[in-house]
């Protein structure tokens, strides 16, 4: 079973968006464009990855192919005209 560990990180830049950073990696080790967009990050948690785990917002085969071959994912905030179905809307 395939397996990748991972830091995830809150973007001060605005709620709900999320940086996965391969766990071999720090912010250094990033464009220096991603960490101007991103502006500040705050540790969130260490997640292992499998494709088989569930991640709340996004598919985590895509996470794990961008941790891959670019060593981050970044979360973007949800849709605000999008409804949210597990809520009820």
């Amino acid at each position: 079973m395939k397996k990748i560990n991972c830091k995830i990180y809150r973007c001060a830049k605005q709620d709900g968006m999320y940086l996965y950073i391969h766990s071999d990696k720090t912010s250094e080790d990033l464009p220096e464009e991603l960490i101007k967009m991103v502006k500040e990050l705050t540790h969130v948690i260490d997640l292992e990855l499998t494709p088989e785990r569930k991640l709340a917002s996004e598919d985590v085969n895509i996470v794990m192919k961008n941790l891959e071959e670019k060593d981050y994912h970044l979360q973007m905030p949800p849709d605000p005209l999008k409804p949210h179905l597990h809520y009820g809307d």
